[in-house]
């Protein structure tokens, strides 16, 4: 029950219901007791509201954004999707436990109308994390509406590898050369013929620390899927490590990954090439490394094992997809 008390000129209610407590005053007694009685009706019909529908998707959006997402190491890829789908036609103000398959489905097909299934699917699996954290963290929703929606069709795997010519023209554009990296073309260009001949991420190489170079291989504590990585050095790739000495004083490169990608991009168009990206640069790492592994009475399976060690694969199955030897290559090692 509200407390009224008058206090010179004026009369200050004082209200504590549900572990909410407020005070307000006002001039006359009357008004004191219309206020008390509105907010304390007002404080429990929010309390007898479901969580589910005094939360909106966009709510959700939001928390996640704040909560969830700094925690990953995708955090800026995250946020960025995330602030993407406020222009996206979901329906974001409706309550979440009012939200249907047909909605997401709509949403999906709008989608589809303007981007490739790949990006819808990363997309998917995105919206569903948001969904899932509002189900079984916030007990926002009984249950993630997403499950029921059908999903694209999962895109082929790419097959681009970089040829060797590609690989000269970019080097040519980059200016690299055979000695001390001077310039920041130069040392994206090192970091490159690195990816090539060691199969490391964009991400994994930028963030690659001195520290962390032993002689014969690398320590990488940052990879895609959150475990350790040693991946072996060889002469040469410990050469094109040796060339960034004095570079940077803590980074190997001295590159973020987002000006690596830019400056990539810009001299892959004034070499006038096109159809490949950086990361194509693991699938030409993986054809090239497997071709040149030798067996020396080992048995063939370990050189499998080697590369998946070597690459952070989990699954031996990876190793196809990123081995894109041509039927004529292998041919010739057929007798």
């Amino acid at each position: 029950m509200a407390s009224i008390q008058k206090i010179g000129a004026s009369w200050r209610v004082q209200i504590a219901i549900r572990g909410i407590r407020e005070n307000k005053s006002f001039p006359t007694k009357r008004e004191a007791d219309a206020w008390a009685a509105r907010r304390e009706t007002e404080i429990r019909t929010v309390n007898n509201t479901p969580l589910g529908t005094r939360h909106t998707l966009l709510d959700a959006l939001r928390k996640y954004a704040d909560e969830v997402s700094p925690t990953k190491r995708g955090e800026r890829w995250e946020m960025l999707r995330l602030n993407a789908f406020e222009q996206h036609a979901l329906p974001l103000k409706k309550p979440i436990n009012k939200i249907v398959p047909e909605d997401l489905a709509a949403w999906r097909d709008s989608r589809a109308k303007v981007v490739q299934p790949g990006t819808i699917l990363r997309e998917i699996s995105l919206l569903s994390a948001v969904l899932e954290s509002a189900r079984r963290e916030w007990r926002w929703i009984d249950q993630n509406p997403l499950r029921d929606v059908r999903k694209p069709k999962e895109p082929k795997h790419r097959k681009t590898l970089i040829s060797r010519p590609q690989l000269k023209r970019m080097l040519r554009q980059m200016g690299y050369v055979k000695n001390k990296v001077r310039t920041i073309t130069q040392a994206v260009a090192c970091c490159l013929l690195l990816a090539l001949r060691s199969g490391m991420r964009a991400g994994e190489l930028c963030e690659l620390t001195w520290d962390r170079v032993h002689d014969g291989y690398c320590k990488l504590v940052k990879t895609k899927n959150d475990t350790e990585r040693d991946v072996p050095l060889t002469p040469k790739a410990r050469a094109l490590i040796e060339q960034m000495r004095g570079f940077d004083t803590e980074l190997v490169f001295g590159l973020k990954a987002q000006t690596l990608d830019a400056l990539f991009r810009r001299a892959r168009e004034r070499a006038g090439l096109s159809g490949f990206t950086f990361h194509d640069s693991r699938h030409t790492a993986a054809t090239w490394i497997a071709g040149r592994m030798q067996s020396n009475g080992i048995a063939a399976q370990q050189a499998v094992f080697d590369l998946c060690k070597m690459f952070g694969w989990t699954k031996i199955d990876q190793a196809l997809v990123y081995y894109n030897a041509s039927a004529a290559d292998i041919a010739k090692r057929i007798t």
